[in-house]
């Protein structure tokens, strides 16, 4: 289909500033603004849905794999854990198992199985020659094990468990009519088949085994073309495979044998060899969905391979269908961008007519269609996450007036436990929430408004001048930037950086995580091989003012997933891919402790179940050490008496998505789950502090439903200061904690935006657009002026934000990236939509 640059996006109409501010506001804080950081995430290839039906994979071009999920107690999602996988091997389809077990196929033949729990990404098979272009599951059909139990607890994805479900409307059918098939008799601990849908024309189905490998079974005949799409019956009898040929074919599972052939063109009249069959699907009621490249979505009857509906709404290929759970609903989206929802209405009038079943006339018809994609759509899948249930008189409660509509409030409104949301991703990086049964009513929800979000980390008054150094996490590369004030006005100002050093490892690894010192003298970051440690210093040529020397480290240190410096930088703390942490003294570089992570109080062995850690922190003191593993769980170490001090499960079931400990008191770590809380945690006394005791559980509802989830914490380098910045891509709000925590206004949210707030929090002056830089003003002074202030104020973006720092006490770095921007670094070209009068 044609294709171009997209008129809309270029043309993007400026907004107005949504914020007023008085004299007195801004001289509170001063903030800089840049958005120079080089930042291009990858696009969605394949989606999958786990067997509990409430965690969504995401696989990525770049090789890396995501497992969304929405905690209990909470709305929006966010990205549990990433693995960094192969970046030359091309993810094309990717299954989960029932097991538990997640596999994905490549275009280069290999299948690689997702460890959860490692981290890791495994070949499970070498390549078997061919491109594999799609996988399909053998559905489950022991009723025991396919019904739905009602979860007991919620363990944040870690206790495996399922949502309870209403049974559907309708009962299945045999598709199998005048031939009698048996069932697969083999039952030997419920091994999956899986079949791969092959570039040589085959089907290739194997057998998942209770080891690491996958075991071949069979391979069904070969046809003439490519077979691109392979699909199973409910009851597992029967495999669908669609071709380059045009042609689908219905093959028996036990014998291999083809039981009859469909040839597909429009409407079933012909086919071509330029005809694909991109995506099929079989449903319970006996239809076969099938979706092909020249834009149409057909529905075939499975008994007698007869055509029921061919509707041809999308402009393009259609790549990717999926359906509800009641599976009376189906979705289609393709290279137009758009999502297409047809459903199933019973004829009975037509009950006098040949094409009738059981005195039913079926027939599909198409609903509506959503595009909030600008590039195209290759994958769909359906979850049922876990989430709040909303009280029907906050859904009814009414709104004050107000003269710009709410934004995006629909989410709220749907978004509760049990209900079915599809989830689209594609070339543009984004994924899409829609309401699976209210598709029309509401509009989508975006779940990851920055996509594959850059590590970055500040170091201020380093040792070059008390210049401030910010270090930027790339897929294969680091950079080292300098920032530097620029344009100090009070109406707005903003920040330049100018690049230091960039250090680059090999095309064939990506960097898990990195680290820079607060002196700012050494940096370092770890690849799927090794950590490494890098010396930062002044070079003695002007061509060359930075020089960067590489430090060794022990050889026996494992790759990390996560690594952070001492406050004097005198330690590198490694968590290692083995759960262990590892204390490097920077200085000798030589292993100076290593710390086990565990749940009891006096275990000393390293025990398999610990998850791996993903986030730490260090206390100012340089005392404390805070290990977060991927699951919410949280260590406490103590540096000077080299022992684990305290152990702390998952807080109410949620992950923890940033911390920190506060520069006012080093024994008071402040973390915020995926829930949007905030927990106060008094470490040297192992027991929540004094604020959360009394606040933890009564925020503010304009913080619970914080627009988007809380990514870092940024908390002023004093002593004097009990404030933190919490932010989100799209929002950041203040919390003092020598404050009383303030009730909600009347007026109600619009998508987790409190509209009452645009009168911004006195020290977030025009944060997300244009700040301003002022010389700082006499700590009493600022005192003064912010008792007026009001507790967790929030102050919405206009554009993504990667990143909020402290550069001082009076002053805030804010790194963001107009979204336009990014859409220009695609590879590939926005879907072209014609624009009346242009």
């Amino acid at each position: 289909m044609p294709s171009g640059s997209n008129s809309r996006l270029n043309r993007r109409k400026k907004p107005k500033c949504p914020f007023v501010f008085s004299p007195n506001q801004l001289k509170m804080l001063q903030v800089y603004r840049n958005s120079s950081v080089e930042w291009k995430p990858a696009p969605v290839v394949a989606l999958a849905t786990s067997a509990d039906d409430y965690q969504v994979a995401a696989a990525r071009e770049d090789g890396s794999l995501e497992i969304w999920l929405v905690s209990p107690g909470s709305v929006g999602w966010h990205c549990q854990l990433t693995i960094h996988g192969n970046p030359n091997s091309r993810v094309s389809s990717l299954v989960w198992c029932r097991s538990g077990r997640l596999f994905s196929s490549s275009i280069d033949g290999s299948v690689s199985e997702w460890d959860l729990f490692d981290l890791t990404q495994k070949i499970a098979l070498d390549s078997i020659g061919v491109a594999i272009w799609q996988m399909a599951v053998e559905p489950c059909t022991n009723p025991q094990l396919n019904q739905k139990q009602s979860p007991k607890h919620y363990e944040n994805g870690y206790v495996k468990h399922r949502n309870s479900e209403s049974s559907d409307s309708e009962s299945s059918e045999n598709e199998d009519g005048d031939d009698s098939v048996e069932l697969h008799e083999d039952h030997a601990s419920d091994n999956s088949r899986i079949a791969f849908a092959c570039d040589d024309g085959c089907v290739r189905i194997y057998i998942v085994n209770d080891d690491e490998n996958l075991t071949y079974k069979r391979s069904l005949p070969r046809v003439s073309g490519r077979t691109l799409s392979v699909t199973w019956s409910c009851d597992a009898n029967r495999i669908f495979s669609g071709s380059s040929d045009g042609f689908i074919r219905c093959w028996d599972a036990k014998f291999a044998h083809e039981i009859y052939r469909i040839s597909v063109g429009l409407g079933g009249m012909g086919s071509g060899s330029e005809l694909c069959i991109w995506s099929l699907l079989a449903l319970r009621c006996g239809t076969l969905v099938s979706a092909d490249s020249i834009g149409s979505v057909q529905f075939w009857d499975t008994q007698h391979g007869t055509l029921v509906n061919a509707l041809s709404n999308h402009k393009g290929d259609v790549n990717a269908l999926a359906a509800s759970p009641s599976h009376t609903s189906v979705f289609s989206a393709g290279s137009d961008g758009q999502v297409i929802l047809y459903k199933l209405f019973m004829d009975f009038a037509g009950a006098n007519d040949g094409n009738i079943t059981s005195g039913v006339m079926k027939k599909w018809v198409y609903i509506s269609h959503v595009r909030v994609h600008t590039h195209d759509v290759r994958a769909l899948t359906v979850a049922v996450p876990i989430s709040r249930e909303d009280a029907i008189v906050e859904r009814d409660k009414k709104r004050p007036r107000s003269r710009s509509k709410p934004l995006d409030f629909s989410y709220h409104k749907w978004a509760h436990l049990g209900m079915p949301m599809l989830i689209s991703g594609g070339d543009d990086t984004k994924l899409f929430a829609y309401s699976a049964k209210e598709f029309t009513k509401f509009s989508p929800h975006d779940i990851c408004p920055v996509p594959q979000r850059p590590h970055i980390q500040l170091a201020v008054n380093t040792i070059f001048n008390q210049a401030a150094l910010l270090l930027v996490q790339a897929s294969y590369w680091i950079d080292i930037l300098f920032v530097r004030e620029v344009n100090r006005v009070v109406s707005g100002g903003a920040a330049k950086t100018y690049p230091v050093a960039r250090v680059k490892c090999k095309a064939s690894k990506n960097i898990t995580c990195s680290a820079i010192s607060p002196s700012g003298a050494v940096f370092a970051y770890s690849d799927h091989v090794k950590p490494c440690l890098f010396e930062l210093k002044r070079g003695a040529s002007s061509k060359s003012p930075w020089a960067v020397n590489k430090r060794q480290l022990p050889l026996e240190l494992p790759f990390a997933h996560s690594m952070v410096f001492s406050v004097d930088s005198s330690r590198l703390m490694i968590a290692g891919c083995d759960r262990r942490v590892f204390v490097v003294d920077v200085g000798s570089s030589e292993l100076v402790y290593v710390f086990t992570p565990h749940r009891e109080e006096h275990a000393e062995e390293l025990s398999l179940a610990e998850p791996p850690i993903t986030k730490m922190f260090t206390s100012t003191d340089g005392k404390w050490l805070a290990a977060v593993n991927c699951f919410g769980d949280v260590y406490i170490f103590n540096l000077e008496t080299q022992r684990q001090h305290w152990f702390i499960s998952r807080l109410d079931g949620h992950s923890v998505t940033a911390g920190g400990f506060t520069p006012q008191n080093s024994n008071v770590l402040i973390v915020s789950t995926s829930s949007n809380q905030v927990y106060a945690l008094d470490v040297e006394a192992k027991q929540l502090g004094e604020w959360s005791n009394h606040n933890t559980f009564a925020l503010p509802r304009r913080y619970q439903e914080f627009p988007g989830e809380v990514i870092g914490l940024s908390f002023p380098p004093s002593s004097r200061s009990s404030s933190v910045i919490a932010y989100s891509p799209r929002a950041m709000c203040l919390i003092d904690f020598g404050k009383p925590v303030d009730g909600d206004d009347n007026a109600e949210l619009a998508n987790g935006q409190d509209l009452a707030s645009k009168r911004l929090h006195s020290t977030l002056v025009n944060g997300s657009v244009n700040g301003s830089l002022k010389r700082k003003s006499k700590e009493s002074e600022l005192e003064t002026k912010q008792n007026s202030r009001k507790n967790f104020e929030l102050c919405p973006f206009r554009d993504p934000v990667l990143f909020v720092g402290h550069l001082s006490r009076t002053s805030t770095l804010i790194i963001d990236k107009p979204w336009i921007q990014v859409v220009k670094s695609f590879d590939t070209t926005p879907v072209h939509r014609h624009i009346f009068g242009t």
